[in-house]
């Protein structure tokens, strides 16, 4: 097995896309069109920097997570440091085939330091979805970043001044920004399929808290939900809030709260009892959640009714 080849630095990532130079040693652009492949000593890549790349197809596959990228025109990609990524090499493009257009942003966390977009980072959650769930962009959508990526690089290609690091990071965020409200339109599109997930989630939270898994596992994860429906974690959580306005987390939690109330109202199991069985190493936390999600504790709850 072949070690995973390790991408450290902007500059040594501008020499294996064919960059002439390294204009800002923490971000660049790259444009593919002028690219004639690449060669690493490993399918299997991983970088020390956030990547969004615009291809309309691409020479190998590209595996992230668990399934390849299929690079129809328009797809947005999104990989965050440290994440792996796999190459794997197909044939030749034919003659007759349009060729590669589209670019990469691919910028150092480090270029956010001290900048209010290095807190806002984890809300660009988008990073960390799968494969299938990338960005597939309208044609004025693929414009409209196409403008911010042309500010960026007018700003690579003037001398680094005190303004360089604010007005570049400034630009990187108005993309991200676009690039949340074009995910939120794609979740409205897909409506339809959005309704089937909701409903095949609800019925393997139901069923798992039905089930001696339960016990013998705790709560259930929203990995663990999410990879039953071969989704990542973060976009089950951002599509059940933008259908429902609660998370994947607050889902589950919900579910608990309601399993717990049937078991108080129909048993006469003590409250100890029906922590352990809803999966809690101790009583006490499910009665301080109970409690938090309710506003009674559960024997209160209990008692009046």
């Amino acid at each position: 097995m072949r070690d995973i080849f390790k991408i450290e630095s902007i500059a040594q990532l501008n020499k294996l896309m064919q960059q002439d130079t390294t204009k800002h040693p923490l971000v660049t652009v790259v444009d593919f069109t002028k690219m004639d492949g690449y060669n690493t000593e490993s399918p299997k890549l991983t970088s020390s920097f956030y990547s969004v790349m615009l291809k309309n197809r691409c020479h190998s596959n590209l595996k992230y997570g668990r399934q390849y990228y299929d690079f129809e025109e328009g797809t947005l990609v999104f990989i965050a440091p440290e994440q792996v990524i796999e190459m794997e090499n197909e044939p030749e493009p034919k003659e007759q085939e349009e060729p590669i257009i589209g670019w990469g942003l691919f910028f150092h966390p480090d270029l956010l330091r001290g900048t209010s977009l290095a807190s806002k980072m984890r809300d660009f959650t988008f990073f960390s979805y799968d494969t299938h769930e990338a960005l597939h962009l309208s044609e004025k959508e693929k414009q409209l970043l196409a403008d911010i990526i042309s500010k960026i690089e007018y700003e690579l290609d003037q001398n680094i001044d005190k303004h360089s690091q604010s007005l570049i990071v400034s630009n990187i965020e108005l993309l991200l920004n676009y690039c949340t409200r074009f995910y939120d339109r794609q979740f409205i599109t897909r409506k339809n399929n959005n309704k089937d997930i909701l409903a095949k989630f609800e019925n393997i939270v139901i069923n798992y808290f039905g089930s001696e898994e339960i016990k013998q596992k705790g709560l259930p994860s929203v990995k663990f939900c999410a990879d039953k429906l071969n989704l990542s974690a973060n976009y089950l959580s951002d599509l059940l809030k933008k259908e429902t306005g609660k998370n994947a987390q607050e889902h589950i939690h919900y579910y608990l709260i309601e399993e717990a109330k049937n078991l108080l109202l129909s048993t006469h199991v003590t409250v100890s009892e029906i922590a352990y069985d809803l999966g809690f190493e101790y009583p006490q936390y499910f009665s301080k959640m109970f409690k938090k999600k309710t506003g009674m504790t559960p024997a209160e709850f209990r008692n009046l009714n």
